[in-house]
């Protein structure tokens, strides 16, 4: 059997930046708190935890006096460092670039726009972790819309500005962006002064789907690794099951089925943005063990 693993899956740069951060100081002290998942996948996590990592939530960073906290990728809302600030917790913030980068512009925008009546959308998940930074930039008021079931919650009748998370589906934001020019015009919104679209998706992300297209094209059988929590995870197995209906999403090797790989000749082996190479690594040694 050829098991190939896919050379662009894998850590981005700012879950790269979040885990080298964690193991510096885990180096250096043998414990570290973190506010919340470091990246969305369970072996990592574990792994870090071997080393003196706790995760925490935001009850327990409200607890928490006098310690170091480190800030993952998705960034945080400003609340979190009012927290730390009044209860003389050093934070290591480990923001992504990108998404600090957004934080501003949707900050700078929502400061700019307030009393103008204009909507500012976020395109992303409610209740991700990044999501929740980015709305915090605008007091909460921000609408954010999931898909186009969502769309009702923006009033077409007054002009949007539009954002995205940072790992949303570059089809989505196309198709969303259309929907809601669509609707305003069908409002008597005028496009160029009531409609503005910001992509701010991010390019190391968004490029991996069509890479992950021609990827999964290549073998009879792809294994998407990818935690569970993961978003990102979540949308480019969908891209790999679009070309490639032999698609299968597993966590652990304990999820493979042998079954997959009858009468087939080649596997690939991809994941998300939030997936070490490591794990792939381990599916795929899994795999070409368990099959001729």
């Amino acid at each position: 059997m050829e098991v190939v693993i896919d050379k662009n899956s894998g850590f981005c740069f700012g879950v790269v930046y979040a885990i080298e951060m964690a193991e510096d100081e885990l180096n250096k002290e043998n414990k570290l708190y973190c506010l919340g998942d470091i990246v969305h996948n369970n072996m990592e996590i574990e792994r870090l935890k071997n080393k003196g990592l706790e995760i925490i939530d935001h009850d327990k960073l409200k607890k928490l006096r006098d310690c170091k906290v480190l800030i993952r990728a998705h960034g945080e809302p400003p609340e979190t460092y009012k927290t730390a600030i009044d209860n003389n917790i050093t934070l290591i913030d480990a923001s992504c670039p990108v998404v600090l980068k957004l934080q501003n512009r949707i900050r700078e925008d929502f400061e700019d726009l307030e009393n103008e009546n204009v909507q500012l959308v976020i395109y992303g998940k409610d209740g991700h972790a990044e999501v929740n930074g980015l709305k915090g930039q605008t007091r909460g008021k921000a609408i954010i819309v999931n898909s186009l079931e969502d769309i009702n919650l923006i009033d077409f009748t007054k002009p949007v500005h539009l954002f995205s998370q940072t790992t949303q589906s570059m089809d989505g934001f196309e198709e969303l962006t259309g929907e809601i020019k669509k609707r305003l015009m069908e409002n008597g919104i005028n496009q160029e002064l009531g409609f503005e679209a910001n992509d701010t998706l991010c390019r190391q992300v968004s490029n991996r789907e069509p890479q992950l297209k021609e990827f999964a094209k290549q073998y009879d059988v792809i294994v998407f690794v990818a935690g569970k929590k993961s978003s990102n995870g979540k949308i480019l197995f969908d891209v790999c099951k679009s070309v490639n209906t032999n698609t299968y999403f597993i966590s652990e090797n304990s999820e493979l089925n042998l079954e997959w790989f009858k009468g087939k000749k080649s596997v690939g082996v991809c994941g998300a943005t939030s997936t070490p190479m490591w794990h792939m690594e381990e599916v795929a040694s899994f795999i070409k063990s368990q099959t001729p």
